[in-house]
């Protein structure tokens, strides 16, 4: 089949709730492209709305981070959009088939999400529906972000609602602040960006339930399950900030460029410190040891050391001419209690003899 006389279509490449994607060749200049053609449905004037919304605001962006747009018209009664040809699974495809991602890839494409988020918001577009379906990865790894369909389509609460009554947007994946009705911002892609790489990291999303009222009311009011609980090998640095993208209040999340900047370097990486050059590690302090028994008190009588024993010299052989000295005689040694015991026994008498 030959679109606009231009771009003949090959094999389907998927299909949504208002428009089909297809693989197709740019007769003209040759190359590969996709081809979104806007389902048959001539009385639905809202997706025509936003399929045109969709080209215009995505022509806008030029970033390695979006999908880029190369035309767009009518063609026998349906709109159609062509589009870079991304070749590689969504997220979506690659969390069916692989679970969970490892931290550093998801930091990669965390990093690469923000940053063409970053440049939508500078050109003052908000996503609204960034969800794992919405973003390509391409052989060689870079992330594409497509599907602007919703990107500003209205700003007043009360045309926030399609035709079903459903909030725009993927609930799953839906800012509280959109789920209480209010104007969507830059703030609530950080948010649903937040809850993808939430699902990346763990497996699961960050709330969910069988029924879309209860899911709406967790984004409001549950606080999220901290990923490390999920998951043993999550860095801290890492938490800490998936944690503020899924804050409450739009104004706790981080920007989008500071998103992109934290997961683009090594910041989220958790580093143990280094023990500076030439100093020995700290070592663990022992146990305090028990104090040692106390002595026993001493035990009366006491026992008084022995006076110290006289030294004998051995008399040395008289020099001739010369006399020796000889030492004077000395009485008998009398023990030193002995002698105690006579001096208390002199006192006692001369007291008696003063008192009688």
């Amino acid at each position: 089949m030959l679109v606009a006389g231009r771009y003949r279509l090959g094999e389907p490449l998927g299909r949504g709730g208002m428009g089909e994607v297809w693989q197709g060749q740019d007769e003209v200049l040759g190359r590969q492209v996709a081809v979104k053609l806007l389902l048959a449905d001539e009385g639905d004037e809202n997706a025509a709305m936003r399929f045109r919304m969709e080209a215009q605001t995505a022509a806008r962006l030029n970033h390695p981070q979006v999908v880029g747009v190369h035309d767009f018209g009518a063609w026998e009664n349906r709109f159609y959009l062509v589009m870079e040809l991304v070749e590689g699974p969504s997220l979506a495809a690659e969390l069916a088939a692989r679970g969970a991602l490892d931290p550093p890839a998801v930091a990669d494409i965390a990093a690469q999400t923000a940053s063409g988020l970053a440049a939508a918001h500078r050109q003052g577009i908000v996503h609204r529906d960034v969800k794992p379906g919405n973003l390509m990865l391409g052989a060689d790894g870079t992330l594409k972000i497509g599907d602007f369909g919703i990107a500003r389509f209205v700003d007043e609460t009360s045309a926030a609602l399609t035709r079903a009554g459903q909030i725009v947007g993927t609930s799953t994946y839906l800012a509280p602040e959109r789920a209480l009705g209010r104007t969507a911002g830059p703030e609530s892609d950080v948010y649903a960006l937040g809850c993808v790489l939430y699902q990346l990291l763990t497996g699961r999303p960050p709330f969910w339930d069988e029924n879309p009222t209860a899911l709406l009311y967790m984004h409001v009011d549950q606080a999220p399950v901290p990923p490390s609980q999920r998951r043993g090998d999550v860095p801290q640095p890492f938490e800490r900030q998936l944690l503020r993208m899924l804050a409450k209040e739009p104004a706790e999340r981080p920007t989008a460029q500071e998103v992109a900047d934290f997961f683009a370097g090594s910041a989220w990486r958790e580093t143990p410190r280094q023990p500076l050059p030439g100093a020995l590690p700290a070592a663990v302090p022992p146990r305090p040891a028990a104090p040692p028994p106390a002595a026993p008190p001493p035990s009366f009588p006491l026992r008084l050391p022995e006076p110290p024993q006289p030294i004998a010299y051995a008399p040395s052989p008289p020099t001739p001419g010369h006399s020796r000295r000889r030492p004077p005689p000395q009485g008998p040694k009398v023990p030193f209690p002995v002698l105690l015991g006579a001096a208390v026994f002199v006192m006692a008498a001369l007291i008696g003899a003063l008192l009688f």
